[in-house]
């Protein structure tokens, strides 16, 4: 198998979030720059100020870097640090979701509109009400139904909203052997502006039906949640974050509860590892990144693009990160 390389390396880009629209594969990813702030686990050092769209017409094919979709200084309630986006389609218009530290610190999903996949996008004056953490990414079921899946823990400060309220004296990550913390999911309103719904929280369990606990780290929730569809069957995809692997679980409606089945990729050159999975032309690809541009530095990363296969039973093909 041959190598996977950069899709672009004139700019970085990470966490790619991939659709099909109009016949193309639009990749929404987040732009990463050199902010000179020191790297902790809050994240700090991954200071995003803006969001590029990509699309390819083929995979393998030529790329198409569609330019600033949206700019932090262009979203009137903007405090700092654009994190991992994705984008919807809905009568006409295209959404473009996005998490974003308000000016008091705290993440917050935004609303962009176009006419285009591309963008340039418009930001709606105000977040999505109730929206918090990080992640969104999107996921339109056979009835047309969208859904928001979103969260993460450490630096995502999911883990400050247990109680339904915003605390930031809760550590990263509680460290008792209890549930673990899941990711969040909402339909979304028939505007595609504001939730439908208050979130949910998503239970994922082990193959006895017990909730995978915060302490197995190879297996519990730690950010970017994404969900498909193959044969029926509902796929939540995510990061383990400090294990660098993403995982799956699989389920029967969109809401969960999610049974754990394996390893979708091992871990890549970096510290972070983020994705999408999505069908073109007749196949699965996995879009993800590495920091293979960069050397390494886990800050400056670059999306790639692999094919995905299914054994008969439905279970994912694991694919190796270091290649």
């Amino acid at each position: 198998m041959l190598r996977p390389k950069p899709l672009v390396s004139h700019l970085f880009t990470a966490d790619p979030r991939a659709h099909v629209f109009e016949g193309r594969v639009y990749i929404y990813p987040s732009h990463d720059v050199e902010s000179g702030i020191p790297e902790n686990d809050n994240g700090d050092h991954f200071d995003m100020r803006d969001y590029h769209v990509l699309s390819m017409g083929s995979i393998p094919g030529e790329v198409t870097d569609h330019g600033v979709a949206l700019d932090v200084k262009d979203v009137p309630w903007a405090g700092r640090q654009l994190w991992s986006g994705d984008a919807a389609y809905k009568s006409g218009t295209y959404y473009l979701y996005f998490p974003l530290k308000d000016q008091n610190g705290v993440f917050r999903t935004g609303v962009a509109t176009s006419k285009r996949p591309e963008g340039p996008f418009k930001a709606q004056p105000e977040p999505m009400r109730g929206s918090y953490s990080i992640d969104c990414s999107t996921f339109q079921d056979d009835d047309g139904t969208h859904y928001m899946y979103f969260g993460g823990i450490w630096g995502g400060q999911l883990q400050r909203w247990r109680r339904g309220e915003y605390d930031p004296t809760v550590p990263p990550e509680p460290t008792e052997p209890k549930p673990a913390i899941g990711p969040r999911v909402a339909r979304l309103s028939d505007d595609m502006l504001q939730y439908g719904e208050t979130p949910r929280e998503i239970r994922i369990l082990d193959e006895n039906g017990e909730p995978v606990l915060q302490t197995d780290h190879e297996r519990r929730f730690f950010e970017a949640a994404w969900m498909h569809k193959y044969n029926g069957k509902y796929y939540l995809s995510y990061s383990t974050g400090d294990t660098h692997l993403l995982v799956y679980a699989t389920g029967d409606n969109p809401y969960g509860p999610f049974t754990y089945q394996g390893v979708v990729l091992t871990p890549v050159l970096g510290w972070t590892t983020h994705h999408s999975i999505v069908e073109f032309q007749g196949k699965w690809w996995l879009f993800y990144h590495d920091c293979e541009l960069s050397g390494g530095k886990t800050h400056l990363r670059n999306v790639k693009v692999t094919e995905l296969s299914y054994r008969p039973d439905g279970s994912i093909v694991t694919i190796d990160g270091s290649l």
